[in-house]
Parts: C-alpha cells; sequence; structure tokens
C-alpha cells in the first residue's frame, strides 16, 4: 500500500482480560499468550501491519510494558514506547499517542489483542480509512456480525456515514440487528489524523485534553508521572469523542475479526484452527492430562499451575465475575 504521508501504527496494549482468566493474569495479560498459531496476539497485530506502517508507537503500561518491549525487540522493530504510570482508559491513551506525533500524522490506532482473518478484505478497508482520514474525518471500522453478539457495541450506519452507536445489546436487540443488516460490530479500530483527533478531543472533553497534554510534556523518555496520569479523568475514546463527534465516518467492513475477549470466542478460534475436541465438543487448554468429559456439551477446561477453570462455552462471559471476587479477596491468583 503506498502512502502519501506519515501513516503511525498505535498499538493499544494496556488491557488485562479479566475473561479469560486464569489464562491472562496481571503479570501477563491476554495479548502476550502464545494461545495463536504460537503466537501472541500482540505479535500478530504488529505484524499485521508493519508493511503499511512508516512508524509504531506502543501505549503500555508501567506493568506490562517490558514484555511488549521483549516482543518487539523479537521482530527486530524500531518503535516509540508510551508507558502509562495508571491506566486511564483509551480516550487519554490514543491522546498520548497523539502529542508524540506530528499534527498531519495520520493515526492507525488498534487494540493489540484482536484477531483478524482476511488480508485483502483488511487492505481494502484500510486504504478507505486512509482517504477518509486525509479528509480529516474520524474513521471507526465496523465488522459485519456473524452472529448476535451480546458482548460487543454496535454501529448504525448508512454507507460511511454513522447514524448512531449502540451499547451491548440484550440478545432480543442483538437479533434484531442483525436481521436490519446495518448494524456492524464496533471493532474498536481507528483512523485518523493526529491533529483532527486532538482538537475533536479538546472540544470534547477539555479536561482530558489538558490534563493528558501536561502529562505527556512531563513524560520521561516516554514515561508518564504517576501524580500527572491521576488527574486525567479516566473515559473511553467511544464515549470522550467518537460517540459525540458530527465529524466521524465508519468503514463497514467484511474481514473476519474477534476481540477474543471471552473464552467462547477463544473456543471458536481454537476449534476453527483445529484444535482437538471430544465428540461432544469441550476442549481442554493448558495440559495433556488425560480429560473425560461426562453428560457435558461444549464445554471449556482450562488448566494452569496454581488455577482450574470449567465451564460451559455460552456462560462465558461470567468468568468476569470470578475474576471480580478474587480481587475483592486480593487474591495472588491475579
Amino acid at each position: 500500500m503506498e502512502l502519501n504521508n506519515t501513516l503511525t501504527h498505535v498499538v493499544l496494549s494496556g488491557g488485562i482480560g479479566s475473561r479469560l482468566w486464569p489464562l491472562s493474569r496481571k503479570s501477563q495479560p491476554k495479548q502476550y499468550l502464545e494461545l495463536f498459531d504460537g503466537q501472541s496476539l500482540f505479535e500478530k497485530v504488529v505484524a499485521r501491519n508493519e508493511n503499511i506502517s512508516n512508524k509504531i508507537i506502543v501505549v503500555g503500561n508501567i506493568e506490562n510494558y517490558k514484555m511488549s518491549n521483549k516482543i518487539m525487540s523479537k521482530m527486530d522493530k524500531n518503535f516509540t514506547h508510551i508507558v502509562e504510570a495508571i491506566p486511564r482508559n483509551t480516550a487519554a491513551a490514543i491522546a498520548f499517542a497523539a502529542f508524540a506525533s506530528e499534527w498531519d500524522d495520520v493515526l492507525l490506532v488498534t487494540p493489540s489483542d484482536h484477531v483478524i482473518e482476511g488480508s485483502t478484505m483488511y487492505d481494502t478497508a484500510l486504504k478507505q480509512a486512509i482517504v477518509l482520514a486525509n479528509q480529516n474525518f474520524l474513521v471507526t471500522f465496523g465488522v459485519k456480525p456473524t452472529k448476535a453478539e451480546t458482548g460487543y457495541g454496535y454501529i448504525e450506519f448508512d454507507n460511511e456515514n454513522v447514524i448512531a452507536f449502540h451499547e451491548k445489546p440484550n440478545l432480543e436487540t442483538a437479533t434484531s440487528y442483525l436481521d436490519k443488516g446495518n448494524y456492524f460490530w464496533n471493532s474498536g479500530l481507528f483512523c485518523f489524523k493526529s491533529g483532527a483527533f486532538l482538537a475533536e478531543l479538546e472540544k470534547q472533553e477539555p479536561e482530558v485534553y489538558t490534563a493528558a497534554k501536561l502529562a505527556w510534556e512531563a513524560n520521561k523518555n516516554g514515561f508518564l508521572d504517576y501524580e500527572l496520569s491521576l488527574r486525567i479523568p479516566s473515559i473511553s475514546v467511544d464515549f470522550a469523542v467518537m460517540e459525540r463527534s458530527t465529524n466521524i465516518k465508519v468503514v463497514p467492513t467484511h474481514f473476519e475479526w474477534s476481540d477474543l475477549g471471552s473464552f467462547e470466542s477463544v473456543y471458536d478460534y481454537l476449534v476453527l484452527k483445529g484444535h482437538p475436541t471430544d465428540i461432544s465438543g469441550n476442549i481442554v487448554i493448558g495440559t495433556a492430562i488425560h480429560t473425560s468429559f461426562v453428560g457435558l456439551k461444549n464445554c471449556l477446561l482450562i488448566h494452569t499451575d496454581d488455577a482450574l477453570l470449567i465451564l460451559k462455552k455460552e456462560n462465558s462471559q461470567e468468568v468476569k465475575q470470578v475474576y471480580q471476587q478474587l480481587e475483592l479477596l486480593e487474591s495472588p491468583l491475579l
């Protein structure tokens, strides 16, 4: 893909992935787990975008930046790291990357924990997004849903125009979205000029803009100050900017996408890639010990050195409750 100006790939790597406990921990979040074709999701997202970007910025936090640096060193990639002293959500994380860039640089912002299949359709979507970004629009990517998913937000659209953003629906509403055909999953992928984003952030959330700017200006080799960071309101880029701006465009896409944010999506991905199942569709992750499931269908057994989790695939969203209970107990298992 030919670039008319600088395209910077901004990798957001601050998440924990609590719905994938006990595999995903604070000490090793899901984006660093080498579960996916022998690679981590972080490695896959960097490789996916290496041929279309001139620069890479990795925005992480004090707890995980060494894991990011290790992968980038392994891949022999030059990059700029921005290390948050404390997580302040995605509006601030993207603002830091924008402050670290030139005003007219186009930023392709991607989470580090998603999987995408279909390189041709992906490249086509990126080209369309870059054209719109160069017209000073803030671009989000909608992904065509494959099922009535209740774990994702949705974008209602007409061609490239956003009609509305919708929060995670119940099953009945998600089914109606699927039937209507112009409701796509909100992917969390964005493309815009750094200056256009910062101008909109300052307009919509001046407190976030000002506090993030002060924290960035005081950075030391990419490391942000804790006290200054605490002053930044914690708010997502969707709530802060994308759902409130009148300068938004959407690129409806048809590549295969998953945030692998639950064991249901991990199950579907691994089975698609040939992970062994028994005759009732049950799978085991993390151990070679012989395991038999009796009277159970489509279940997962997840084994680590210090924890065991057994669940039905369709109950995957409830794993977050287990994580929250362990947090209340201040458990060392996190």
